[in-house]
């Protein structure tokens, strides 16, 4: 007679992924203020050089992550959710460590593409997330997984711009190498995955036959992947002007760095603050609702800051895309879970993945083209026309259909 498996602690393990994925997003974003400084320490660059190659090394790790996160779904669908999160996290320990003695900037380049590649641990984080938990709890514990990693993405700057004032940049990336090894650790020690059944001698042939394309709503889960990627595309235009645009609303009063980094992080604060709460909403009244919601904010957000003249204002208004944001990112989340087979989910969530990341790409470079060819505010403009958009597409393809919510 077998034994009766524990079942999983899935509020302990809530809690402990929630911290995991804040330390990685500190770990992930404290490099961002000096990365384009490290790169000037290894040449004498023109600015468009400097520039290019900042561009270049940022956008690096987005492209591979586009590229190669499917695999390690498809993989973590096989091995557990787990194992992909301690691989991730020891292969960014790795990553890491080796920027920090990089001798030039194609070195930098190339090992920011590695990051990309061996990424996959917020996803694999969502994952493990959604299969141990139970159904009409999943909303919650997404959100406050995403208020982890955005409280991380937050901090992550204010610490990586403190310690670059006391030591080498090269020091830094250590550190950073550091706080993933302890993740490692944190995750093979504290987080518990329910081990799959044990396999029937007919059920190899069931499992391959559970592919992606045979699944009966895969164009609702490819419509939710779109949907990520325009809200990231939306998310991402303002990033390569937003210091630029402030300095306009401010007309030479104040002080620019400080307020920039102000406005910035408004959306992460807001995210942080209203996502658990929209979650457990989404339990409630139906997630595909709230979604709807988000995209009603989101338009009443964008619109009106094509016209601010104070940075009052403008604060308000990137504080209310947060909100928007809290709104949208942990529902669509729920809705893949909840229309995925299991055995299917870290590969839909890593499919996500990539169209972030792909948003993430381009998302700056459609702020750059619509900056360039009209003025700052035309961006607010175009972000404001996409999420319509992305409503609309979202309405006929998702909300219509007879799906999980």
């Amino acid at each position: 007679m077998q034994a009766k498996t524990k079942p999983v602690d899935w509020k302990r393990n809530m809690w402990i992924i929630w911290l995991a994925v804040m330390m990685s997003g500190i770990a992930f974003s404290e490099i961002v203020p000096f990365l384009s400084l490290y790169i000037d320490t290894m040449g004498n660059f023109t600015k468009t050089e400097l520039n290019f190659y900042s561009g270049f090394a940022f956008a690096a790790t987005f492209i591979t992550s586009t590229i190669v996160s499917p695999l390690w779904g498809r993989l973590a669908d096989k091995k557990g959710r787990k194992l992909m999160m301690m691989r991730a996290a020891l292969g960014l320990a790795f990553a890491m460590g080796l920027t920090g003695l990089c001798q030039n900037v194609w070195q930098l380049i190339a090992l920011r593409a590695i990051q990309g590649a061996l990424g996959g641990f917020v996803s694999n984080s969502n994952a493990l997330i959604a299969t141990q938990t139970p159904r009409e709890e999943v909303g919650r514990a997404l959100g406050i997984v995403v208020t982890g990693f955005t409280g991380g993405t937050l901090t992550g700057p204010l610490i990586g711009g403190t310690l670059a004032t006391f030591m080498s940049y090269r020091n830094i990336f250590f550190i950073t190498a550091t706080i993933f090894v302890v993740i490692f650790f944190f995750i093979w020690f504290f987080v518990e995955e329910k081990k799959p059944e044990a396999k029937l001698p007919t059920e190899d042939t069931e499992e391959e036959d559970l592919k992606f394309s045979k699944l009966p709503n895969k164009n609702v889960l490819i419509a939710l992947f779109v949907t990520t990627m325009l809200v990231q595309i939306v998310n991402m235009a303002i990033n390569p002007i937003v210091a630029l645009f402030v300095r306009e609303v401010l007309q030479g009063q104040g002080n620019v760095t400080f307020i920039t980094g102000v406005v910035a992080a408004m959306p992460g604060c807001a995210t942080f603050l209203f996502a658990p709460w929209f979650g457990r909403l989404g339990d409630r009244i139906g997630t595909k609702y709230m979604i709807q919601a988000g995209f009603v904010i989101a338009v009443l957000a964008f619109f009106p800051t094509a016209f601010v003249t104070t940075v009052f204002w403008l604060i308000f208004f990137r504080f209310a895309i947060g909100i928007a944001d809290a709104t949208l990112l942990p529902a669509i989340q729920t809705l893949l879970s909840r229309n995925t087979p299991e055995k299917l989910v870290s590969r839909v969530f890593s499919y996500n993945q990539s169209f972030q990341s792909a948003g993430s790409v381009l998302g700056p470079l459609f702020g750059t083209v619509i900056a360039s060819s009209f003025d700052y505010r035309a961006i607010f403009i175009f972000t404001a026309l996409m999420m319509v958009i992305n409503g609309t597409l979202f309405y006929f393809n998702v909300n219509r259909k007879k799906i999980n919510t």
